[in-house]
């Protein structure tokens, strides 16, 4: 019998940044577009309606050319605490939480898929639990380089 943590892929860090940095760098199409995706990745973002129902779709550029069209639905915008968005094809829903200690803010972001056999599909294919990883990097990466000095 499949249990939750069968479904799951998840990421938690912490970052030297203000929640209020931090949110920003997720609620804005400019920023994400700078930071979402793994490694060698670029980020298209063509609709960012960030309000619960709202509609996400962006296009993913691998390094080898290929392209990742993305559709996404908003489920839950909770300022500075939540973000929660259902995505299509493969399916999952996307939780990310921001906690505030200060200075510092952890960001766990947790991806339930449907079945375990959907996402160890999505993780032979396409090495799904490093690209969560490569996004977090990329997004402090993001953050300490550029936000920080707008």
């Amino acid at each position: 019998m499949e249990t939750l943590h069968d479904r799951q892929i998840s990421l938690k860090r912490s970052f030297d940044v203000s929640l209020e940095l931090m949110w920003e760098a997720w609620r804005n199409p400019d920023h994400i577009s700078q930071w979402w995706g793994p490694d060698g990745f670029t980020t298209t973002i063509h609709k960012m309606d960030f309000q619960e129902g709202g509609e996400w779709l962006l296009t993913m550029h691998g390094p080898d050319g290929t392209n990742y069209p993305n559709r996404s639905v908003f489920k839950e915008i909770s300022p500075m605490k939540r973000i929660s968005y259902e995505h299509f094809n493969p399916d999952f829903l996307a939780v990310v939480d921001f906690e505030s200690d200060g200075e510092q803010t952890t960001l766990k972001w947790t991806m339930t898929f449907k079945t375990a056999a959907l996402l160890q599909a999505v993780l032979k294919a396409h090495n799904a639990a490093e690209g969560l990883k490569q996004n977090g990097i990329r997004l402090q990466q993001y953050i300490t380089e550029k936000l920080q000095k707008l």
